[in-house]
């Protein structure tokens, strides 16, 4: 079975979470969401790349959602949203998906 690539894994994580969050109202629902896509992601980069490319694009994952809401002030939900989502699925794929 083919796997989902991992750039779509990690921006699908971005917008479902706060999509989920934003129209259920349940913060916490849409965090899982985002957790449950991110740890996937992780394991995809981990296989392809290794673990330090995992690690780095990891920590890009959670940058990218923690710099969405500041982002979000200035340019609007769901812009900065999509914004952060593209960013992470380039790194994912020039990191991990463009050779598999």
């Amino acid at each position: 079975m083919a796997k989902v690539p991992s750039a779509l894994l990690a921006a699908g994580g971005l917008v479902g979470g706060y999509g989920v969050a934003r129209w259920t109202k349940k913060r916490q629902l849409g965090g899982a969401v985002l957790a449950v896509a991110g740890a996937a992601a992780a394991q995809q980069w981990r296989e392809r790349a290794g673990g330090r490319a995992a690690g780095a694009l990891s920590a890009a994952y959670v940058a990218a959602f923690a710099g969405s809401h500041p982002l979000a002030r200035k340019v609007g939900a769901w812009p900065a949203v999509f914004s952060a989502a593209g960013a992470v699925a380039l790194a994912s794929w020039a990191v991990a998906d463009r050779n598999a």
